[in-house]
């Protein structure tokens, strides 16, 4: 099975790093791999918004297939359909599901969240296993240019 995280990015930085997501990427891998740093972790609360977990939970099961087979546990849910199967398990900040193939995940998670929210960022366990649920376009959002997650001293 594979393991991938789900964070819900502030619309200004869903923008802003749309077409930087590795920037995004190596970011969000930094502060998973050293959550203690003080610096990264203020970033990265300021750039995710908290998971909604019982209306995000909602819209899951509202948008399943009907032959689908879904379990609410406490801060877990697990889809089963025909031979595909994940489980989710939500946390304050991010939402951990595991897969076989990230194709489930597109035709049993995703379409729920897509009408909920367009601004999620999925991160793999493998290097470089990351993008977008949904595209995001530029709108109001200008590059300005300057801004930076993090940067090496």
């Amino acid at each position: 099975m594979n393991h991938y995280a789900i964070y819900w990015i502030k619309e200004e930085f869903a923008h802003f790093f749309y077409y930087r997501s590795d920037v995004l990427y190596r970011f969000i891998k930094s502060y998973e791999y050293d959550q203690n740093r003080e610096d990264l972790a203020m970033q990265f609360r300021y750039i995710t918004i908290d998971i909604p977990e019982e209306l995000l939970i909602s819209r899951i099961m509202k948008y399943q297939p009907q032959q689908a087979d879904t379990k609410v546990e406490a801060n877990s849910v697990k889809i089963h359909e025909n031979m595909r199967y994940i489980s989710l398990h939500m946390e304050q900040k991010r939402i951990n599901f595991r897969g076989d193939i990230i194709h489930d995940a597109e035709d049993l998670l995703f379409p729920a969240l897509r009408s909920f929210q367009p601004y999620f960022f999925v991160v793999g366990d493998r290097p470089y296993d990351f993008g977008w649920i949904s595209p995001v376009g530029m709108g109001k959002y200008k590059d300005r240019g300057g801004q930076v997650l993090y940067s090496y001293l």
